[in-house]
C-alpha cells in the first residue's frame, strides 16, 4: 500500500519559514499590541497626567484671563499659540514616546526585525464582494463573530465589576466641586481601564498563541514537498548523479596519463595507493603523480600492472603520505630516506640505476 503524501504531517523545514516570512506569513496578534498599547497609555498617563493637567490649566489660565481679542494683535497672538502649543507638547512628549516605544518592543517581541514589502503591495482580488460575502458567512469568520461577541460581553462584565461598588461616588460627584468631580471621573476611568486592559491583554496573549498554533500547522508540509524541497535545495539527484560520473570520468583520464609515468606506486596495500615519479634533472624531490583511496586506489593499481610501473607495499609511508602530501606536490623531508630506499629497490629491479650510472 502506497504512503500516502497528502497529509501535511511533517514540520516545516527552514527555508519554508523563510519563504513564508518574506511572504508576511508570520504569527502575529493586532489585539496584543492594542491591548499593551492601552495598558502602556493608562500607567504613563498615571504617571505624566499630573504634568499635562497642569500645562492644560497653564494655558487654559492664560487664554480665559485675556478679556478681549482686541488687546492681541497678530504678532502676539502667534507668538501665545505657539508657547501655548509648546507647553501641551512638552507635556505630552513623554507619553507619546513611550507609546512609541511600547508599539516598537511589542512588534519586536511578536515577529523580530522584520519588514515585507509584499504585504503592502495592492491586492484587487480583496475587493471582490463576492468573496467578502464568502468571508464573512465562512465558518471562520462566524467563529471570529462569536469570540468578538464574548470578548465584548467579558469587557462589559469587568467594566461594570469595577464602577459596581463605586455608585455612591458617582452620584456623589454632582455635589463636588469642579477638580474634586474631575479628579474623581479620572480616579474611576483609570480603574476600568486598567481592569479591561489586563483583561483584553489576557486574551490577547491567548491570541497570540493561538495565531502560532495556526501559523504553524498552516506551515506544516506533506512528505512530497519535503521531497522537492530537498531536491531544489541539492540538486536533482539525477543531476547529481551525472555530475558524478563525468567527474570520475575526469579523474580517471587524468589516472590513465599520470600513473604511467610515475617510478613506483605505494600502497597500503589495498586501501590506499600513492604513485610517486622522481627526476632529478627537473625535481628537487619526489612528486606524487596520483592518489587514492577504496576504488580510486584499485584503478590506480590497476593501470600501474597494465603499464609495468612497480607496486610496493609500505602500509605506514602510504597512509602518512596520504594524509600530508597532495597530488602534484613533492614530498616533505622526512619521508626522503623511506622513498629513496624504495626508489633504489626499484631502480635495481628494473635497470633504471645501471642506465642512470651509465649516463
Amino acid at each position: 500500500m502506497a504512503e500516502d503524501s497528502g497529509d501535511r504531517t511533517e514540520a516545516p523545514t527552514p527555508r519554508r519559514r523563510e519563504e513564508a516570512r518574506e511572504q508576511g506569513r508570520i504569527a502575529r496578534s493586532v489585539d496584543l499590541t492594542a491591548a499593551v498599547l492601552l495598558l502602556g497609555f493608562l500607567l504613563l498617563l498615571n504617571s505624566y497626567g499630573p504634568d499635562l493637567l497642569k500645562a492644560m490649566q497653564r494655558v487654559m489660565h492664560e487664554l480665559l484671563s485675556v478679556d478681549s481679542l482686541s488687546e492681541f494683535g497678530s504678532d502676539l497672538i502667534r507668538a501665545t499659540v505657539v508657547r501655548n502649543v509648546m507647553v501641551v507638547g512638552g507635556a505630552l512628549v513623554p507619553v507619546l514616546l513611550g507609546g512609541m516605544v511600547i508599539a516598537v518592543i511589542v512588534n519586536m517581541v511578536q515577529v523580530g526585525f522584520f519588514f515585507s514589502g509584499k504585504r503592502l503591495q495592492p491586492n484587487f482580488g480583496l475587493l471582490n464582494p463576492l468573496r467578502g460575502f464568502g468571508r464573512i458567512f465562512a465558518m471562520e469568520g462566524l467563529v471570529h463573530l462569536v469570540m468578538s461577541v464574548l470578548k465584548l460581553l467579558l469587557v462589559g462584565a469587568v467594566a461594570w465589576s469595577a464602577v459596581r461598588g463605586r455608585g455612591e461616588e458617582i452620584v456623589g460627584v454632582q455635589q463636588l466641586g469642579y477638580l474634586e468631580a474631575f479628579g474623581q471621573g479620572v480616579s474611576i476611568v483609570y480603574s476600568v481601564g486598567i481592569r479591561v486592559a489586563l483583561l483584553l491583554l489576557v486574551l490577547a496573549i491567548l491570541d497570540y498563541g493561538y495565531q502560532k498554533f495556526r501559523n504553524e500547522q498552516e506551515l506544516k508540509m506533506t512528505k512530497q514537498e519535503i521531497k522537492e524541497e530537498m531536491r531544489r535545495m541539492e540538486g536533482d539527484p539525477k543531476v547529481k548523479q551525472r555530475r558524478r560520473q563525468v567527474a570520475m570520468q575526469l579523474i580517471s583520464k587524468r589516472l590513465k596519463r599520470d600513473v604511467p609515468t610515475a617510478d613506483v606506486v605505494v600502497t597500503n596495500p589495498t586501501e590506499l595507493a600513492i604513485a610517486l615519479k622522481y627526476d632529478g634533472a627537473e625535481m628537487r624531490a619526489p612528486k606524487v603523480v596520483a592518489k587514492g583511496q577504496g576504488h580510486m586506489a584499485r584503478r590506480i593499481r590497476e593501470i600501474a600492472i597494465e603499464h609495468g610501473v612497480p607496486i610496493v607495499e609500505r602500509r605506514p609511508l602510504a597512509r602518512a603520505m596520504y594524509r600530508m602530501v597532495e597530488v602534484g606536490q613533492e614530498i616533505p623531508e622526512e619521508f626522503y630516506s623511506a622513498v629513496a630506499e624504495i626508489l633504489a629497490y626499484v631502480y635495481e629491479l628494473t635497470g633504471k640505476l645501471k642506465a642512470r650510472q651509465a649516463v
